[in-house]
């Protein structure tokens, strides 16, 4: 596992599913974490198992669509911890669930305040901090229908390739101050999202519902895998590596070392290219 240790990590999304599950493995590692979200109970029940654990973690509720509230919350942090050394964006949605046609105007809205504009918001409340330091991680979490279409998820699906584009768009104009914005796609994984699918039935589509029960059996893509590439992406061996969107799955220990190809690992792609 890459070495980490002693940062201040900020995790919006921190009270359940995947964001919880890297502020685990970051507090593990020796990080202190902030964690954010709006849930007091799932903050409550976050902070009480990395406490459990050894960790160190901070509570912070906020809503990532208000900028005003993650701004307090990056003051807050600094108060405590120094210093946003890394942000990670974990707060979504899954948005309507169905064909397109039948989807609500205000549902659509929902899932970009909280998929995209949640980003924007807290990427705005770091950034200026980062910038003047000339040091800062942001790792974005990307998800199905990022890269590819994915029916009956329109609005989660726009506003994942949004994300991307937009931690890719940030990147290149901050790379000269030492900066570096990834997406991470962590694979299909056990969480409440999973749950939301199975219950939408028919309007998810058999593909989905497949993958979902597949996913419930199983567990999906192992935590270690994640919280790996997290760590990786959040220490000084990912400092040549930014504007990416690399997956648990893609062979990404060989990025240590290696120079990337500039159309690798982004957006545009339409296979994997090897680095």
């Amino acid at each position: 596992m890459d070495t980490l240790i002693h940062a201040g990590v900020l995790i919006t999304g921190a009270g359940r599913g995947i964001g919880k599950r890297l502020a685990l493995g970051f507090a593990a590692a020796g990080n202190r974490v902030a964690l954010l979200a709006r849930s007091k109970a799932e903050l409550d029940l976050a902070h009480l198992e990395i406490e459990h654990a050894g960790g160190n973690a901070l509570r912070i509720r906020a809503d990532v669509t208000d900028f005003e509230q993650v701004n307090a919350a990056v003051d807050r942090m600094r108060v405590h911890y120094g210093e946003v050394d890394v942000l990670i964006c974990a707060a979504a949605i899954p948005g309507p669930i169905g064909p397109f046609v039948d989807q609500s105007p205000k549902a659509w809205i929902d899932t970009i305040h909280t998929n995209l504009l949640g980003v924007m918001n807290a990427c705005k409340a770091v950034l200026p901090h980062m910038i003047a330091r000339r040091a800062g991680k942001i790792i974005v979490l990307s998800g199905p229908g990022a890269t590819s279409a994915r029916p009956n998820f329109s609005a989660y699906a726009a506003s994942k390739a949004a994300v991307v584009r937009l931690a890719e768009t940030i990147a290149e104009e901050n790379r000269e101050h030492n900066v570096q914005i990834n997406c991470m796609g962590p694979g299909g994984t056990y969480t409440s999202m999973t749950d939301e699918i199975l219950r939408a039935g028919e309007r998810a589509g058999w593909k989905e519902t497949e993958e979902a029960l597949q996913i419930r059996q199983t567990g999906g893509v192992a935590p270690e895998k994640q919280i790996q590439l997290a760590l990786f992406l959040a220490s000084e061996q990912s400092n040549h590596i930014s504007g990416k969107l690399i997956h648990a799955s893609d062979d990404w220990k060989k990025l240590r070392s290696e120079n990337i190809h500039p159309e690798a690992y982004t957006l545009r792609r339409t296979q994997k290219v090897a680095p």
